[in-house]
C-alpha cells in the first residue's frame, strides 16, 4: 500500500462516519417526541440505548460518546416533560443509558485502536513487498515482459508470492515463488530468496547450480538453535514453491527448474500447454526431506509465444459456488496481443469471476518472446 493512501482512507472514514451520524441522532429526535407524546403507561425511553450502539459500530469513541451524551440528554427532557427527573422510572432508565453509553464507548475506543493498528502493520508489509516486487523492465533482451501483484482482500494477511528477472550474459532468467506462511515473516522469507536469485543469477552458468544455491539460501535460514526442521515444517514455516527459468537469447527455447510450484503456461497460437516437469524439485527448504536431483527441463518458445508464470491465488481463486478460476481456458479464450494486455484481461476477469475479492495474494509474470530473435547458433 502506498503510504499515502493511509491518510486519504481515514479522510473517507471520517466522511462515512459524518455521514452515519445523522441515523443515530434521527433514532433520538423520533423517540423522544413519541415518547412525549406516548400515553402515560408507554415508555420507550429504553429505545435511546440504541442510538450509541449503533454509532459504536461505524464511529470513534468521541463520537460514541457524544451521541450518547445527546441519548442521556433527551432522556432527560423527556423526564422533566412526563413527570420529573427524580421520578424513580425515569432515574433508572437514564443510569442504565449512562452506563451503557460508557460500555459502549470503551468498546468503540477499543476496536479503533485496533484497526489502527492493523492498518499500520498492513501498510508497512505492503510497502516492503512493493520495494522488494520492483518491476522488471518492459523489454530486455528479446523478450517483452509485462508483471501484475494483486493483494488479497483487505481482511486476509499479506503473502509472500515473490517474482524478480535478472539479465545475463547469455539470456534472461526469471524466478517467481511463494512463500508458505503469510504477513511479516513471508515477506522477510521472499526477501531472502529474492536477494540470493538477484546475486546468483549472473554468475551461475548452469540454472541447477542456480537453484542449488537459492536452496542453501533457504535452508540456512532454518537453522535455529533449539528448532528442528521437521518442526518448522510442520509449522509450515520457510520453504518455498518456485520456477527457475532461463531464455536464451539465441535459441528459440526455455529452460525449466520446477520447485513445486504451479506449471507455468505457455501461448501460441491461440492454444495454451501446460509446462509440466516430469522430475519436480522439492520446494526450497525442503530438499532434505525428499532427496531429489535438480532436472532442467526445455521447452520451444518461438517469437510470438506468450509464458505465463502465475502463483496459487490465481488458481484457487473461486466464484460463488466454490468453483476454482479456469486460468487455462481463460488465457486461450484471450483475443488479444501483449503481454501487458494479457494481465489486464486475466486481472479484470479474475477479480470478477472471484466477486471482487481474492483469498490469497497473486502474482502474475507474462513473457513474449519479440519477432526479430536471433537465430539458433549451433
Amino acid at each position: 500500500m502506498d503510504a499515502r493512501r493511509l491518510p486519504r482512507a481515514r479522510r473517507r472514514s471520517r466522511q462515512r462516519s459524518r455521514a452515519l451520524v445523522a441515523v443515530p441522532l434521527l433514532l433520538v429526535l423520533v423517540v423522544t417526541v413519541v415518547d412525549i407524546l406516548a400515553p402515560p403507561e408507554v415508555h420507550l425511553g429504553p429505545f435511546l440505548v440504541a442510538a450509541p450502539a449503533i454509532t459504536a459500530s461505524f464511529g470513534g469513541p468521541r463520537l460514541t460518546g457524544f451521541i450518547g451524551v445527546v441519548a442521556v440528554a433527551a432522556q432527560a427532557v423527556v423526564a422533566a416533560t412526563r413527570t420529573s427527573l427524580i421520578d424513580l422510572n425515569h432515574t433508572l432508565q437514564i443510569t442504565a443509558l449512562i452506563l451503557i453509553s460508557a460500555i459502549v464507548t470503551f468498546f468503540a475506543h477499543h476496536r479503533e485502536r485496533h484497526e489502527r493498528e492493523m492498518t499500520q502493520l498492513r501498510s508497512v508489509a505492503e510497502a516492503t513487498q512493493e520495494v522488494l516486487l520492483r518491476a522488471p523492465p518492459q523489454r530486455i533482451g528479446p523478450l517483452h515482459i509485462a508483471s501484475v501483484y494483486l493483494a488479497a482482500e483487505a481482511e486476509a494477511q499479506i503473502g509472500g508470492d515473490l517474482y524478480a528477472v535478472t539479465r545475463t550474459a547469455h539470456g534472461t532468467r526469471l524466478v517467481i515463488g511463494d512463500v508458505r506462511g503469510k504477513g511479516l515473516e513471508a515477506i522477510g522469507d521472499a526477501a531472502l530468496v529474492l536477494g540470493a536469485f538477484r546475486a546468483a543469477a549472473h554468475r551461475q552458468a548452469e540454472l541447477p547450480v542456480l537453484v542449488a544455491d537459492l536452496e542453501g539460501a533457504v535452508s540456512s535460514d532454518l537453522g535455529v538453535p533449539g528448532t528442528s526442521r521437521e518442526e518448522h515444517a510442520a509449522q509450515g514455516e520457510t520453504f518455498v514453491t518456485a520456477a527457475v527459468l532461463e531464455v536464451p537469447d539465441t535459441e528459440p527455447s526455455l529452460h525449466l527448474v520446477s520447485c513445486g510450484h504451479p506449471p507455468p503456461l505457455l501461448l501460441r497460437d491461440g492454444r495454451v500447454t501446460s509446462l509440466k516437469v516430469s522430475q519436480p524439485a522439492p520446494p526450497l527448504g525442503l530438499t532434505e526431506f525428499a532427496p531429489a536431483d535438480i532436472a532442467v527441463e526445455s521447452y520451444g518458445f518461438e517469437p510470438g509465444d506468450v509464458v505465463l508464470l502465475y502463483t496459487d491465488g490465481v488458481i484457487e481463486a473461486r466464484d460463488d459456488s466454490g468453483a476454482f478460476y479456469p486460468l487455462s481456458e481463460r488465457m486461450a479464450a484471450w483475443p488479444g496481443h501483449g503481454p501487458q494486455a494479457l494481465l489486464r484481461y486475466l486481472c479484470a476477469d479474475l477479480l470478477a469471476h472471484s466477486g471482487g475479492h481474492l483469498g490469497d495474494d497473486a502474482a502474475m509474470v507474462a513473457v513474449q518472446r519479440l519477432p526479430g530473435t536471433p537465430p539458433v547458433t549451433r
